[in-house]
Formats: structure tokens, C-alpha cells, sequence
């Protein structure tokens, strides 16, 4: 067979970038090997420029806890197309200054992770809340700059979440989340885990409003009790999961319910869990024979 007198001069780069590279070969490879590719050559470099421009998903973690401010502001210059962005490992340097451009010109932004991120301020969650109106999923947990008014400004502007991390956002209270869940009728995960602030009060109301709420994490809310559980066991039938490890209040007369419609919750049950301390004790779990 006659060889192609053309074949040999064929490059990847010929082929068409914005409809072959960019969605059928790049998206696939990890963020730190596109990034690689700019070493390449000066087309690379502009291949590399067209995909960050044109993803949907920006993943820090992918990269590691090195990534350069500079770099970072640059990859997301030209990006208005953003689904995901994942900030974790940014953690160390990100303020309001390289975020709120980033969120100013996305508005198409479902999930937002920005765990950890203790310089950023209450305006960056304003401005998430004025700029992403489709938001569904947000990570905030260890940021204690969330404080009551920015929780309000989310849940007046961002009617479609469903996923809300404020893991010890110390700042907030009762009546910010009230206010929260009740404009948040589509909530299905929750977290309000190590907030001596948080109580019955706003379980209770989580319980009313989010019918549909899957999994909620209270670990270490001191001030949560018995009847918020019994509460939230009465409205909340699609509940997956329940952490209340640490809160001293509630117990198996609350639990039980839960544990009867095989609810994963992270306490064991009273007999089991006093087998664990018994063999701690002793060094061996004795065989009880219980007859009911």
C-alpha cells in the first residue's frame, strides 16, 4: 500500500482544538499534566490558555498545596464558563482579592469548595450570592468569617441548594440557620457540626422546612437535644445519615427511632457500646445471651 505522502507530517496540533483536543483529549488528563504541556512550545502554551478558558472544572487539589498565587490568577483569567471550582489548596493565600474576580465572572457555578479558606471575608460569600444564582452545592467549613448576614444573603439569592458545609462556622446562630433552611426547601446535606451555637432551635426548624434532607452532621453541638431529634425523626422520612457524636444530650430515647428505620448513625447502641468499654477494661467481650 502506498504510504500518504502527507501522513508524516501530521501533528496533534493539527487537529481542530475547540472541537477535538479541548473536549476529547485534555478534559481527560489531570490538571498538573495539562498544565505541563505549556513547557512544550509556545502552541502548547496557547492549546493549554484555550482549555483553561474553556473548563468547567477547577480542581486546586489536583495540584497540590504548591500552586503559585500568580499562576492561579492567571489560569482562570479568561474562564466565565465555570461549573466546579475547588479551592482547598489554596487555602494557605487565598483572599477576597484573587477570588471575587474569579466568582464576578462566573455565574454559572453549581459547587463551590472553599474549606479552610480562613482569609477570605464575609464579602466573598456575598459575592458568591449575588453572582451565582444556580449554585447547588457549597463547602464553607472552618471559615469563621461566615457570619449571620452573609448565611442570609446566600439563602435570599441562591434558591437551589442542596449541599451546605458550615462545619465549625462559629459565627453563626440559631436564627441564621432558621432563616437559611427556610429558603432552602431543596436542602439534602447539611452540616453544622462544632457550633456551640447551635441548638434545638435550628435543628427543629432544618427538620420543618428541608423534607427531604438526607444527611446531617450536629457532632459536637453541645446544646442539641433529645426533642430536635425526635422532631427531625418525625418530618425527616428521606434521612440517610445522622452524626451527633459529642453531643451529650441526646440519647438512645431519641436515637432508637432513627436506628429502627436503619438511619447510619455514627453512636452505637448503648449494649454495644458498653461491650467496647467492658472489653477495653477486661481485654475480651464476654458472650451475653439476652432473652427479651
Amino acid at each position: 500500500m502506498a504510504k500518504d505522502k502527507n501522513s508524516s507530517s501530521l501533528h496533534l496540533l493539527d487537529l481542530p482544538w475547540e472541537d477535538v483536543l479541548v473536549p476529547h483529549i485534555l478534559s481527560y488528563l489531570p490538571l498538573r499534566h495539562i498544565l505541563s504541556l505549556q513547557r512544550v512550545s509556545k502552541p502548547f502554551q496557547s492549546l493549554v490558555q484555550l482549555y483553561l478558558a474553556n473548563c468547567r472544572w477547577f480542581d486546586s487539589t489536583q495540584l497540590g498545596s504548591q500552586l503559585p498565587k500568580r499562576a492561579f490568577c492567571n489560569m482562570l483569567k479568561d474562564n466565565s464558563v465555570l461549573q466546579r471550582l475547588d479551592l482547598r489548596s489554596c487555602s494557605d493565600w487565598l483572599t477576597d482579592k484573587e477570588l471575587l474576580p474569579i466568582i464576578g465572572q462566573n455565574h454559572h457555578l453549581l459547587h463551590i469548595n472553599l474549606n479552610s479558606c480562613v482569609q477570605l471575608s464575609r464579602q466573598s460569600l456575598v459575592a458568591i450570592s449575588l453572582s451565582c444564582p444556580h449554585l447547588q452545592n457549597i463547602c464553607l467549613g472552618h471559615c469563621e468569617w461566615v457570619d449571620c448576614l452573609s448565611l442570609r444573603s446566600l439563602a435570599d439569592h441562591c434558591k437551589n441548594l442542596e449541599a451546605v458545609d458550615l462545619t465549625a462556622c462559629r459565627q453563626v446562630k440559631d436564627d441564621a440557620v432558621c432563616y437559611m433552611v427556610s429558603k432552602s426547601k431543596r436542602l439534602k446535606s447539611l452540616s453544622l457540626a462544632v457550633n456551640a451555637n447551635i441548638g434545638d432551635v435550628a435543628v427543629e426548624e432544618t427538620a420543618k422546612s428541608c423534607r427531604d434532607l438526607e444527611h446531617l452532621d450536629l457532632t459536637g453541638c453541645l446544646r442539641v437535644k433529645n426533642e430536635s431529634i425526635r422532631t427531625l425523626a418525625e418530618y425527616c422520612s428521606k434521612l440517610k445519615s445522622l452524626k451527633v457524636k459529642h453531643c451529650h444530650n441526646v440519647t438512645e430515647s431519641s436515637l432508637g427511632i432513627l436506628r429502627k428505620r436503619e438511619v447510619d448513625l455514627d453512636v452505637e447502641p448503648p449494649l454495644q457500646r458498653a461491650l467496647v468499654l467492658l472489653q477495653d477494661v477486661v481485654g475480651f467481650a464476654p458472650f451475653i445471651n439476652l432473652q427479651i
